[in-house]
């Protein structure tokens, strides 16, 4: 397979097409807009699906339509775009029907900017529609990734009947790099209970209302116990330079990208930082977060936010550690000055700097 030179938003769309999207339904919103251009031209071009929907609303209540007929479908959307779905999202999940959403967050809130942001991370990661419901979400760091963990998502949705959702920014949209694409996957098989017409077979019922508490109740139970074989199985995170850290950031995305380069500035100067990166967003890499803070001084969150994922972190390390946030709002991206700015403090406060020199063997 040779490597392309693709942009971001036309990397996932056709990994899309090639992981065996037979259906996509959506609303042109920037920064994402050149994924639905590109969806408008190959889709036909196979004989598949295309529909550009009066609105997000719209689209998201036809992905649901497709994903109960068994289809493998998906969305795309950015930030504004994606809050009129959730009513969408919460029918999708209670109804247990796989699809895809790709959401490349912008600024906000209100219709805010198009410039990148991460400030979507509580409304998809905690579920911005009603009821105790999870999605599976993918946050990409690079274009690569972009392709390999929508191709995931779809194998995961289909897995587990859960939307999945691959949590980008306007950055990884919009940024051209080198990658490669997979095969064209053959469609898959309808599964048994999806919706196809009960020809020779019962009928089977796609629907997320339970008018008695007490089915409603047994419903819940059993997609508690789907979300725990998720997080069992499905926890996917980086570990870079931690082996002798001793200032640990956390980081996803493109702010996980810029970090990266000032662990590497502050290093040069004797700061032992390392970086963990969270790839699943949920299930969260909780087990991993638990034993860095074990071995670190302290902890550095950046984000392309207020503070967000923060408070995850700060949850799951029990205060073990001391927890600093570093972010941008407005669609800022952070420099990677201002976050080895943020390490250093870190450092100083914790009196964390280079590891202990290791004794040297002397031959006699």
């Amino acid at each position: 397979m040779s490597i392309e030179l693709l942009k971001g938003n036309v990397a996932f769309a056709e990994a899309a097409v090639r992981a065996g999207c037979e259906a996509y339904f959506g609303y042109p919103i920037t920064p994402q807009t050149e994924a639905l251009e590109h969806m408008a031209r190959r889709m036909p071009e196979l004989g598949r699906v295309f529909v550009q929907a009066e609105s997000e609303v719209a689209a998201i209540n036809m992905v649901y339509g497709a994903a109960a007929a068994g289809v493998r479908t998906m969305t795309s959307s950015s930030s504004p775009g994606v809050s009129l779905m959730m009513e969408g999202l919460s029918y999708m999940a209670g109804s247990e029907v796989p699809a895809v959403l790709v959401d490349v967050m912008r600024g906000g809130p209100g219709l805010g900017n198009i410039a990148p942001a991460q400030g979507d991370y509580l409304q998809i990661v905690k579920g911005g529609g009603h009821g105790d419901y999870k999605m599976i979400v993918l946050a990409p760091a690079n274009v690569q990734e972009m392709i390999d963990l929508t191709v995931l998502a779809f194998d995961l949705a289909d897995r587990y009947r859960i939307v999945t959702v691959l949590l980008a920014d306007g950055s990884l949209g919009q940024m051209m790099e080198g990658a490669t694409l997979p095969p064209l996957r053959p469609l898959t098989e309808r599964p048994a209970w999806a919706l196809t017409g009960a020809r020779e077979r019962d009928t089977n019922l796609v629907s997320s209302i339970h008018l008695d508490p007490e089915e409603l109740a047994r419903f819940n139970d059993h997609l508690q116990a789907k979300y725990a074989e998720i997080e069992a199985n499905e926890v996917r995170f980086e570990e870079h330079r931690l082996d002798d850290a001793r200032v640990g950031v956390v980081a996803f995305g493109t702010a996980a990208r810029v970090a990266k380069t000032a662990i590497a500035a502050v290093r040069d100067e004797g700061v032992a930082a390392g970086l963990l990166r969270p790839i699943s967003l949920w299930p969260y890499p909780e087990a991993a977060l638990r034993a860095l803070a074990e071995r670190v001084d302290a902890l550095l969150v950046v984000e392309m936010n207020a503070g967000q994922m923060v408070e995850d972190v700060r949850r799951v390390v029990e205060g073990r550690v001391p927890v600093r946030f570093f972010g941008r709002t407005g669609g800022i991206m952070p420099m990677p000055e201002e976050i080895a700015d943020a390490i250093r403090e870190v450092a100083d406060a914790a009196g964390a700097g280079a590891p202990e020199a290791q004794p040297q063997e002397v031959n006699a």
